[in-house]
């Protein structure tokens, strides 16, 4: 039995009879049963509900009927996704038995394109971290080196297909948290533009932020994902109503001619050596394949995280005034309400999502308003504008994913700043609502990952996939 499963081997695989969906699904589960102790990568599993929709995939097959884009292939969710009749925590105490009723819109394209949900993915609690450890169901562990953090928040899910347990995986990116979980678990990761595919159902972290995108093992399969799960959504008003190309016929075209800004900004102090490394030899790759690269400057890059972290604590602490103990999740009775809602939120609650919560209150309040957050959607504006004269200059724009790789659990807990400069050069295109991807770019010290990030122009997930898709044939996985 494969051990590398991708899309394409899947649908071969059915088609031609070799394997079941049923007992694909059944393969899935044992491995996960087999590594998910030691990698904490799943919270929960639904066997019910992938059993069902293998049945249905076999059904087709055994009438000869067409299957759907992702017929029978097994995909792992990230728990901050409603999934319908599975346990959603949001990696969370205050939601550990919530069970919501109804699906994602994500999810509810995936199950009509044939996809098995497995189960839900370990992610930092309400997706608010860099490396995993903030989970209340204690933090996963890399693939590729079980003593290093996977990257967060969505680590659940990148662990998870880095290390065979699924084909791919959902996760969100907020300030990063698909392209560094990506870089550190040496997988492909998207994040599409902001509004390219639809927010309905997604437990909100920083509404203007959040985004939902996929993980896979090589890049035409998350071409293939976000392709089924992107496209207007009339639940979701941010949605956007542009066409969605077919990704995958896309990515094939040539790249030669196609300019590449570089920007300065994004080599400077606190980069690993060997990431620098790795990053310029990747660079001569594009360079082979006929790119021309085009030196750019990014002014505002160095007000991102400030930026980022007083425009996404003031938006975490709108949405999490939601969990009071009286409408859902859990509840900490006491003799009066007040005492109630304090109770309930002070067990409920990390320490990292309570540090965010009092941050982003505060740059709210009415004397700080002006200061803090009318100033950062003001220097948002101004990033957002780096990266539209850049495109005019250039196709796309290729980095870093992130400075450092994997870190040792635990090395960065006790520093919060530490810890938040690990998105450094991811949080710039989130601000600025561009597309991202994070593709392996080589290995450091023998094992650990590293990621090359390439940024798209606003809703140009096609050219961005395609220079992706380029880079990983001409070997960059191995640079």
């Amino acid at each position: 039995m494969t051990t590398a499963w991708t899309i394409d081997g899947v649908r071969t695989a059915l088609t031609e009879k070799k394997i079941s969906a049923r007992e694909l699904a059944t393969e899935f589960y044992k491995r996960i049963e087999a590594r998910n102790p030691e990698l904490n990568a799943f919270l929960a599993l639904s066997p019910e509900r992938a059993r069902k929709q293998a049945d249905r995939i076999d059904a087709l097959i055994a009438a000869g009927k067409p299957l759907p884009a992702m017929a029978g292939v097994p995909i792992a969710v990230k728990d901050v996704i409603s999934t319908r009749g599975i346990v959603t925590t949001c990696g969370s105490r205050i939601l550990k038995n919530y069970v919501p009723p109804y699906d994602a819109t994500a999810i509810e394209r995936l199950d009509a394109a044939g996809a098995i949900i497995l189960g839900k993915t370990n992610c930092d609690e309400f997706a608010m971290g860099s490396s995993n450890e903030n989970s209340a169901y204690g933090p996963v562990k890399n693939p590729a080196s079980t003593d290093r953090v996977p990257g967060g928040s969505s680590g659940g899910s990148a662990a998870a297909v880095a290390a065979g347990l699924a084909v791919a995986a959902l996760g969100t990116d907020t300030g990063g948290s698909i392209r560094q979980p990506g870089s550190f678990c040496g997988v492909p990761a998207v994040m599409g533009s902001y509004g390219r595919v639809s927010r309905y159902g997604l437990i909100a972290f920083a509404s203007s932020l959040d985004r939902i995108g996929p993980f896979a093992t090589n890049v035409k399969d998350v071409a293939a994902v976000l392709g089924v799960i992107a496209g207007r959504d009339p639940h979701d008003a941010t949605s956007t109503t542009a066409a969605v190309p077919d990704y995958q016929k896309e990515i094939t075209k040539p790249v030669k001619g196609l300019r590449l800004g570089v920007p300065k900004e994004y080599f400077g102090e606190g980069m690993d050596p060997a990431v620098r490394q790795k990053i310029e030899a990747g660079l001569e790759i594009y360079r082979k394949l006929g790119c021309e690269l085009v030196d750019i400057r990014m002014p505002h890059t160095d007000y991102a995280i400030a930026t980022y972290y007083i425009i996404a604590t003031a938006e975490a602490s709108s949405n999490l005034a939601r969990y009071d103990g009286v409408r859902f999740g859990l509840r900490v009775d006491s003799d009066s309400l007040l005492a109630m809602y304090r109770k309930t939120r002070g067990a409920g609650f990390g320490d990292e999502v309570k540090r965010r919560i009092v941050l982003g209150t505060y740059v709210l309040s009415a004397g700080y308003y002006d200061a803090y957050y009318l100033k950062g959607q003001k220097v948002r504006a101004l990033i957002a504008k780096d990266f539209r004269d850049a495109y005019e200059k250039v196709d796309a724009i290729v980095t870093p994913t992130s400075p450092v790789p994997a870190f040792r659990i635990g090395e960065r807990s006790q520093d919060p700043l530490q810890m938040y400069l690990a998105d450094i050069y991811t949080v710039t295109g989130s601000l600025a609502g561009v597309p991202g991807i994070s593709v392996p770019c080589g290995k450091v010290c023998g094992k650990l990952p590293v990621g090359l990030q390439i940024f798209g122009a606003p809703f140009a997930e096609a050219r961005m996939l395609q220079l992706a898709y380029a880079f990983e044939q001409a070997g960059g996985a191995s640079v």
